[in-house]
């Protein structure tokens, strides 16, 4: 099932979320919620409190070349335990700040742990566009958005941008 996206600027985005202690049917059916969500947007990652649930669970497919398979990713307290010194800078957007981008960077490798949908531990090495995606989506974990990372005229203009669409959006 599709759900709303939280747009930007929302409370609910700023929050940090709370760890998943146990894996239920609701959790994995929210993921597949988000995955669905994500695909639609489209997008190639999506975290749970863009959906409005405070929960660590994030989703992320960066496979963009046509006719490659797809490869969707659920990540339930996913968490960064090392990354590389050399950086990597990308332009970066974000479904809760449509149409806006900026170039943030960040280490170019990654290594992520987490919990996958069956209740196991995965740990893998991420790298280019697969590793910026991860650290994007964990941010959204600790209540940070890319455009935190920019500098604050920048941010704001943005915010303004935002908070008109959300206005317009609302007026229908």
């Amino acid at each position: 099932m599709k759900r709303n996206i939280l747009l930007h600027p929302d409370p609910r985005l700023k929050k940090v979320c709370a760890p998943v202690t146990s894996m239920t049917d609701e959790l994995r059916a929210l993921a597949d919620d988000m995955l669905a969500t994500m695909y639609d947007a489209p997008g190639i990652g999506l975290a749970a409190p863009q959906v409005g649930v405070l929960d660590r669970l994030i989703v992320m497919d960066c496979v963009k070349e046509e006719g490659e398979a797809p490869r969707p990713l659920i990540m339930f307290n996913p968490e960064i335990i090392s990354g590389s010194d050399d950086l990597n800078t990308y332009e970066e957007g974000c479904l809760s700040i449509p149409d806006q981008y900026a170039d943030v960077t960040r280490p170019a490798e990654v290594d992520v742990r987490w919990i996958d949908r069956d209740g196991n531990e995965q740990t893998e090495t991420f790298s280019k566009l697969w590793a910026t995606c991860v650290q994007h989506e964990i941010d959204h974990l600790d209540g940070k958005l890319f455009i935190d990372y920019l500098k604050p005229l920048k941010r704001q203009i943005i915010t303004r941008k935002m908070t008109k669409l959300k206005r317009e959006l609302a007026r229908g």
